[in-house]
């Protein structure tokens, strides 16, 4: 996954909503597409969702009940059980084929991402990028993946060993709003390849990308009633999901994640948790500070701060905290705000009131109790709804709000320090450990301290696309930031079961040939220090 920032724009007022783009919500969100993309879901209810741009509604959707997501269960098994039977090769094809068509019609998608997101084009076109890199990795690699390995048995040439990976049969997954297309069908293609059917339940403002998604996989070839969609309000669809599901996937918050691992724990299956984060980014006394700055910006704002790995917390070292928060700033007030279906708009809307209200307390506390607004730190009603400008804050204390509590938005606090092992340890300083970001000249000592950090991801000289975008490297996060890990082998054995077929020839693991009991473990005892000496594993 790559992005870039512009160099800072200059004007009389550069804060203003960028221009307009030919395409509106009713061009793109038609009566026709809405009942294709909702044509598998089942609801008896009706619900909608809309746009943050404008607030306004988008579509009636089916709203699904607790039986229609146990019949969504029950069509997923059958069809799982016919497309476990096809060999890894033609699963893996399928997803090749998406890959395809995703890029070919990318401007569809990067429409309804920016419909239900509000986001910036740019950082659209990033969710693409993520969910293509993961089509064409899986759909290369799914093959050696789960091929049968041979391991070395308890005897040498007398047992023979396989280790093979089933299908864990159907997938619960809970995906989340903010990367709509990534982090819904970027994580079940690997549960696809791997030969499982899954059971997505998107958030309802942003599942039209969900479902997009779905209907180019069914071109591409992947049987329909293997991703089944249901939808519904968080709280009753999600319990009956996890109910059914042999193996659940969830992006969110840390609290709705212990919820979520409480409930499969009750029926001991497995779950990875992808949760929340209060990344920081550390700037070393020898960074570059003008490179440092503008990465700055895509470390923080992108999709307006509402991406779990984006910057939340900047730590620069005091002897280039002046010079580097000058540049910073000058950047942050540079960036243009706006609506437009189009390329241009460096940032765009937060997603709705519920994170406007969040990231409008923590300024507001934050300056009342002292600390200072370097650039930002005010809604943008004129540009829509829910519009925040990108936000830098100095003066930051702990027991702030902004200090320690997720804010997931286009804020963020800087910190001064003095040395390596006090940035150490502010940066760790917090129960979440998703990602990080290190600034420095000397790689050798960026990769020294980053290792030295509690996150899942560290990026050097970069905010968080390196580390995410190595698809073939996992990807999660460590204490509160959750279980379990997206991309590489990781990212799709944890949709199989391990099998472990050890066939023993010639002679028993038991006495034989005359042996007593006391031979037998004569014999074993002078074997195993054998194996020792000739280093067997």
């Amino acid at each position: 996954m790559t992005d870039a920032q512009a160099p800072a724009k200059t004007g009389t007022n550069p804060l203003a909503p960028a221009p307009e783009g030919a395409r509106t919500a009713a061009d793109v969100v038609t009566p026709e597409l809405v009942a294709q993309l909702t044509k598998g879901v089942a609801g008896s209810g009706r619900t909608a969702n809309h746009t943050p741009f404008t607030g306004e509604k988008l579509a009636d959707l089916p709203e699904s009940t607790s039986e229609d997501v146990r019949q969504a269960f029950e069509a997923a098994r059958a069809a799982q059980a016919v497309w476990a039977q096809i060999p890894v090769r033609r699963r893996a094809a399928v997803l090749l084929r998406f890959h395809d068509l995703v890029l070919e019609r990318q401007a569809e998608v990067l429409d309804l991402i920016q419909l239900e997101t509000g986001k910036a084009r740019l950082h659209a076109h990033e969710e693409v990028q993520a969910v293509a890199v993961a089509a064409r990795h899986y759909g290369r690699r799914a093959p050696a993946y789960l091929r049968p390995k041979r391991h070395a048995g308890a005897m040498p040439t007398l047992t023979r060993v396989t280790e093979l990976r089933h299908p864990r049969g159907v997938v619960g997954q809970i995906a989340p709003w903010n990367y709509p297309l990534e982090l819904s069908v970027g994580d079940a293609l690997p549960a696809f390849a791997a030969g499982n059917a899954v059971v997505m339940k998107p958030d309802t403002e942003t599942c039209l990308t969900a479902l997009w998604a779905r209907d180019l996989l069914i071109e591409a070839g992947l049987p329909a009633d293997v991703f089944q969609v249901v939808l519904g309000e968080g709280p009753v669809v999600g319990p009956e999901l996890v109910r059914h599901a042999d193996y659940v996937s969830f992006t969110g918050s840390t609290r709705t994640g212990r919820e979520v691992a409480q409930g499969a724990a009750a029926r001991l299956i497995g779950v990875s948790l992808e949760l929340g984060g209060k990344n920081a980014m550390l700037v070393l006394d020898d960074a570059d500070v003008e490179k440092a700055a503008a990465g700055a910006v895509r470390a923080c704002f992108s999709s307006a701060g509402q991406l779990c790995i984006s910057i939340e917390r900047l730590y620069v070292h005091e002897s280039v905290a002046d010079a580097f928060v000058e540049r910073f700033a000058a950047r942050t007030r540079a960036m243009r705000l706006g609506t437009s279906l189009a390329y241009g708009a460096d940032m765009g809307s937060l997603v709705g009131e519920r994170q406007l209200k969040t990231v409008t307390r923590h300024v507001e506390e934050a300056v009342a109790q002292g600390a200072r607004v370097v650039a930002g730190g005010v809604a943008r009603p004129d540009v829509g709804p829910y519009f925040f400008e990108p936000t830098i804050l100095d003066g930051v204390e702990p027991g702030m709000s902004v200090c320690g509590e997720e804010t997931f938005g286009p804020v963020v606090a800087i910190y001064r320090f003095r040395a390596d092992d006090e940035a150490v340890g502010l940066a760790n300083s917090t129960p979440y450990g998703l990602n990080a970001s290190v600034w420095t000249r000397d790689g050798a000592r960026g990769r020294a301290l980053a290792a030295r950090l509690r996150t899942g991801t560290v990026n050097v000289n970069e905010g968080y696309a390196p580390a995410y975008g190595s698809v073939q490297s996992p990807m999660g996060g460590m204490k509160d930031s959750g279980l379990g890990r997206r991309h590489g082998s990781e990212g799709i054995l944890k949709y199989t079961e391990a099998q472990t077929v050890a066939q023993q020839r010639l002679l028993p693991m038991a006495p034989s040939l005359g042996m007593d009991d006391e031979k037998y473990a004569q014999f074993m005892s002078r074997s195993l220090r054998l194996m020792k000496a000739f280093r067997f594993r």
